[in-house]
């Protein structure tokens, strides 16, 4: 192979020739020159991209990681306030329930010390062997029970307080104070021999002998019905309980209430006279039931003492709600 230089600084044109040897030698040469420089911008290139690349991943993963501690954060903070605002409402429904025990425990007459809510009941064991911390998702769920709990127990003790409340009306209705509070049962209910005729009759009440002026008390609260003088029974007061059950006090001496008025039980109604069919100072007490006379005995043994007779206060005690014992004074003067 030849090659011819031409120049103008040259007075003649040159010819060089090339063997092949020289050629492929020349070629091989230019390939490495070649490769020598791609390889070595490569490494430069490489060295200065890292320099530049590895701050940029570093910064890179530090922020993601600070915005992954910042919702962790978030949500644990939201957690928190939303578990301190449950633990507020159970505060504030387990106060309701303390004094909604303290009520129902005075209404069904059970001692405080036996109905306290505000003493956690002793608890003990053997130690946990596997046991593990809550995670907030089962505390919340554990929290969200337990007011569940106390708010479906809530509900069951307003019922039972309603229930305990209608039950102590319902008995504060019933004539079960002695409505004397001195002298003797002179007659009783049911057939006699009368007084006056010496027949035998049907008596409807009880008869209790005290001297006139002698204190005659409501046996139940309620409306008085009448207060006026009849021809048999004299000076009569009688009051309306409600339910179809009236009381009837007869032969008194005065009046202390007048129709209309509501009196409470063991309430100075009247005082003990002669009046009427009588042959001596009592009190005629009648008990009725849909019009129909019933043994006053029946009602009066249902008292506080457990005497069918015994004397009472111008203001009635408290005293136990006993349900089972005012439907067995309801039924015993069916």
């Amino acid at each position: 192979m030849q090659i011819i230089l031409v120049d103008p600084r040259l007075k003649q044109a040159r010819t060089i020739t090339l063997s092949p040897r020289m050629l492929v030698v020349a070629t091989v040469g230019l390939v490495t020159a070649v490769l020598l420089a791609v390889i070595g911008l490569y490494v430069v290139t490489f060295r200065a991209g890292a320099e530049i690349r590895l701050p940029l991943i570093h910064d890179l993963a530090a922020s993601v990681a600070r915005e992954e501690m910042a919702r962790r954060e978030q949500f644990m903070r939201e957690n928190v306030a939303a578990m301190a605002r449950k633990l507020g409402e159970m505060q504030a429904q387990l106060m309701r329930l303390d004094a909604l025990g303290e009520r129902v425990s005075k209404l069904s007459g059970i001692r405080p010390e036996e109905f306290n809510f505000k003493e956690l009941p002793g608890r003990g064991g053997a130690a946990p062997t596997n046991g593990r911390a809550l995670t907030i998702e089962e505390l919340d769920a554990e929290l969200q029970r337990i007011s569940k709990g106390v708010e479906a127990r809530s509900d069951y003790m307003n019922v039972i307080e309603s229930e305990l409340v209608d039950a102590q009306v319902r008995r504060a209705l019933l004539p079960q104070n002695t409505p004397v509070s001195e002298g003797f049962v002179g007659s009783g209910f049911g057939m006699r021999t009368d007084p006056f005729t010496g027949q035998v009759s049907m008596h409807s009440g009880l008869d209790f002998a005290a001297p006139v002026g002698t204190p005659i008390f409501a046996a139940a609260g309620g409306v008085v019905a009448s207060a006026e003088v009849h021809p048999a029974y004299g000076k009569t007061v009688v009051i309306d309980h409600g339910n179809d059950l009236s009381t009837l006090y007869a032969h008194a001496s005065r009046f202390d209430v007048k129709p209309g008025d509501i009196v409470r039980r063991g309430q100075k109604i009247a005082a003990v006279g002669n009046t009427g069919r009588s042959t001596g100072p009592h009190l005629h007490f009648e008990v009725h039931l849909k019009g129909q006379p019933q043994n006053p005995s029946r009602f009066l043994a249902q008292q506080r003492d457990g005497s069918p007779f015994g004397p009472i206060a111008a203001s009635p005690s408290p005293r136990k709600v006993d349900v089972r014992g005012l439907a067995a004074a309801a039924g015993a003067t069916k």
